[in-house]
């Protein structure tokens, strides 16, 4: 487990950000993608048929795109040893040592530093100044 200094993690906060940005803005289509599926499947379920069958596949191929590069992005924030807790909320937790223990420093899409910590344990809603 690689461990963070809140100066390191600080470091880190633009490319956190933009890789956070670009995931967030992949599952916003991904999530509009999926609308249209379940429209589909509301109008099919009433005939059997589904219509402009060649659009829907070409949905699907760009939403299986779209989450397969979601995860090449989360596999890149993870092997810089940081932990994405929430993409819709923009949470990153980075480990950190703090009187002899792990904990995590805390940060939030929108906040210009890292100014909060908590325990493992206690997510979000534990969060302590620094």
């Amino acid at each position: 487990m690689i461990l963070f200094t809140r100066e390191e993690a600080e470091a880190m906060l633009p490319q956190v950000r933009n890789e956070l940005l670009a995931m967030q803005s992949c599952k916003r289509e991904v999530d509009e993608l999926r609308g249209s599926f379940e429209q589909a499947a509301h109008k099919s379920a009433g005939n059997g048929h589904v219509q402009d069958e060649d659009s829907l596949a070409a949905k699907r191929r760009r939403a299986e795109a779209l989450v397969e590069q979601i995860n090449e992005r989360l596999a890149r924030v993870n092997e810089w040893g940081v932990e994405l807790k929430g993409i819709d909320e923009g949470l990153i937790d980075f480990p950190s040592r703090r009187e002899r223990r792990i904990v995590y420093l805390c940060w939030r899409l929108g906040e210009d530093r890292i100014a909060w910590w908590h325990e493992i344990d206690t997510g979000f809603a534990g969060r302590q100044p620094l």
